[in-house]
């Protein structure tokens, strides 16, 4: 399966530059690709994923702050250029993005479309754990965490950033309620979409751009720490797809990864740094591109 992850660093508010910014990265990723793919797309990707609030940005202090942003159900700005991307590169594609409806009541929440290749919506994922910032605008997913059959894919979980956590860091570490949900279902892909910050008080300094945020890696690890203990011979792959950049003092952690587990070792098939613009290409057939970082 070929997987790219789209990081970027969208710009609060500029939903026109954003998608320019992301076709533009698209572009340069299927330049350098065309002369040694014979594919179509050029890029002969399985699954496109952008980050969380992709193209409105993601630090909004207020309903009020975000409300020019809104998208209605599948059919906004995120969702017609995934449609348009999804049929240009024959892949699946998912994009984060802020999402408004009126059925059955107005409410807002911070939602994943995925698109299949044909342009049909697979899937509309609300986020179900709000992180604080998403508090002061959206509700949580009323039908909780992410799961479906998608073709080519197995069985499928989808997460957005917080979800990975405790709910509202107030449960216990170990109620690992999405890595749980993972095991429930015994899923086969786990797709999670992000906007996740760094500890760090100031932005990725430009010499480590390329350097991956390790204690950010090593967390989302640790949040799924009971799938890495399973020992059943199945191979199940993560992607984290997260942004880079900053918005005023919200800083983010980039590092989107992909990701195989099985029987307790992580095979790491694409990783980025936690400042890079770019898309991650990683193919998880291709045992050449892993690297082994975890065994228990």
């Amino acid at each position: 399966m070929r997987i790219g992850c789209l990081q970027f660093s969208p710009v609060l508010g500029d939903v026109e530059g954003n998608i320019a910014r992301a076709e533009s990265l698209l572009e340069e990723s299927l330049a350098s690709s065309s002369s040694s793919s014979s594919s179509a797309s050029g890029l002969d990707l399985d699954l496109l994923m952008l980050p969380e609030l992709a193209f409105s940005g993601y630090n909004f202090p207020s309903l009020d702050a975000i409300s020019p942003y809104l998208e209605p159900t599948t059919s906004g700005p995120s969702a017609t250029w995934a449609i348009r991307t999804s049929q240009r590169l024959r892949c699946h594609v998912s994009v984060g993005y802020p999402e408004v409806t009126d059925r059955p009541s107005l409410a807002r929440y911070n939602s994943v479309v995925l698109v299949d290749p044909g342009g049909g919506v697979v899937a509309n994922y609300r986020k179900s754990f709000l992180y604080y910032t998403d508090e002061t605008w959206a509700a949580e997913g009323p039908a909780g965490f992410y799961a479906g059959t998608v073709p080519g894919f197995g069985d499928v979980a989808m997460g957005i950033c917080m979800d990975i956590n405790p709910y509202r860091f107030e449960a216990a570490w170990t109620a690992y309620e999405f890595c749980k949900h993972v095991q429930t279902r015994s899923s086969d892909t786990v797709l999670v979409t992000m906007a996740w910050l760094t500890s760090e008080s100031l932005a990725c300094p430009v010499d480590r751009a390329e350097e991956p945020h390790l204690e950010t890696l090593s967390y989302w690890l640790a949040r799924v720490q009971p799938v890495l203990d399973v020992r059943d011979g199945k191979e199940r792959l993560f992607a984290f797809c997260n942004r880079s950049g900053s918005e005023g003092t919200a800083h983010y952690a980039g590092t989107s990864a992909v990701l195989k587990v099985k029987d307790g070792v992580v095979a790491v098939y694409g990783l980025l740094g936690q400042g890079q613009e770019r898309l991650l290409l990683a193919d998880t057939m291709d045992e050449n591109q892993a690297r082994r970082i975890y065994m228990k």
